[in-house]
């Protein structure tokens, strides 16, 4: 599971919200620690209904620092109707003046899910169950340049176990690197530069970051390849209350094998909403989206979304012919007027007859 494709949230105990937002309407700044708690019952396109609570730490490292934006942990527990358990600890941590900055995610899930085949072409018909166990860790440490530009250190980590399939089914036919299970154990670098005016839902501001990852047995792993990411953002205010935020996205491997759970996947709550998330598998993954953002009142708001993107054996080969395209629309409500930390519930459709309910903290991009 890569960091920020978590897994998408339907609070439907909605008092506990009215809690908070009664808590805060004496002021709309929120004070310099606040902690959210709540259960949940969440369902999503993967998942189907899911039962358990969420916790979130808002915080600023030095009371005193007006310079950096807040940071935030989220810790969440989820056990789904069809015996799937998600357990997640990830944050950004901002140190004084933003000089330091850490992204982490740790996670433990037991995972039954779907896997249609490699590439883009893969027929609805193909689909087969598996499942699996599955231990991760993501480290992204960042420190300031100057301003608005970082550079930074990566470290990921991910044991995948108890692997169970179809025997001479799509993963024995298609040769599936890790079908037995693995580790994979990776280092790398960051450049990122980013001008955005909020953490969480940004108006304005340019948020470019390149990442590249090398695994190779002598950090331990398994596998031997290079990952390069490449995520531009764009925030446009168009008014005071209208946003276009813009994405384009480019996932790419590099390597004899690149193991199932390290392949890129289409779809989910933050790339081509609607889509399962890895309805399409391979090595390379390509995608543009775009979202209109509108506040409606106060802490309401709405948006309409639509992207496009594929998969790729290579890097850049995509058949352009067949691309995959995404649509949809949603609500917005803010759990602070000052910080904007929102609840997202979107519902998207796609090309090809999929759609998907998704309802979490935070926005898609």
């Amino acid at each position: 599971m890569k960091p920020n494709r978590l897994f998408t949230l339907i609070a439907m105990l909605v008092f506990c919200l009215s809690s908070f937002a009664q808590k805060d309407s004496s002021s709309t700044a929120l004070p310099t620690n606040k902690f959210l708690a709540f259960p949940v019952v969440a369902r999503s396109v993967e998942t189907g209904w899911m039962f358990g609570g969420v916790g979130v730490s808002i915080f600023r490292v030095n009371k005193k620092d007006t310079v950096s934006r807040a940071s935030s942990i989220q810790a969440l527990a989820l056990y789904s109707l069809n015996k799937q358990l998600l357990t997640v600890i990830n944050g950004t941590i901002y140190l004084p003046g933003e000089k330091y900055i850490l992204n982490h995610q740790f996670s433990y899930s037991y995972f039954p899910d779907k896997f249609w085949g490699m590439g883009p072409h893969t027929r609805d018909s193909f689909v087969e169950p598996y499942q699996f166990k599955q231990y991760y860790v993501f480290l992204h440490g960042m420190r300031k340049v100057s301003r608005g530009l970082f550079v930074g250190g990566v470290y990921e980590l991910q044991r995948v176990m108890d692997m169970q399939y179809k025997h001479n089914g799509l993963f024995d036919k298609e040769q599936v690197a890790g079908r037995t299970g693995y580790l994979i154990s990776g280092v790398g670098g960051s450049f990122t530069y980013d001008n955005r005016n909020d953490a969480f839902a940004p108006s304005k501001g340019t948020f470019l970051q390149f990442t590249g990852k090398y695994y190779n047995p002598l950090f331990g792993s398994d596998f031997t390849y290079w990952n390069v990411i490449q995520d531009v953002r764009q925030y446009i205010p168009v008014n005071k209350k209208n946003v276009l935020a813009l994405q384009l996205y480019n996932f790419m491997n590099m390597g004899r094998e690149v193991p199932i759970r390290s392949l890129a996947a289409l779809g989910g709550s933050s790339i081509m909403r609607g889509y399962y998330s890895g309805r399409y598998r391979d090595k390379q993954l390509l995608a543009f989206q775009a979202e209109w953002r509108m506040q409606v009142y106060k802490r309401i708001g709405v948006v309409a979304f639509g992207g496009t993107g594929d998969v790729a054996s290579k890097t850049m080969n995509y058949d352009f012919k067949d691309l995959k395209y995404a649509y949809g629309g949603g609500l917005r409500f803010a759990l602070s007027n000052k910080e904007r930390l929102n609840l997202r519930l979107d519902y998207g459709f796609t090309n090809k007859h999929d759609q998907g309910f998704y309802l979490q903290l935070g926005e898609a991009f």
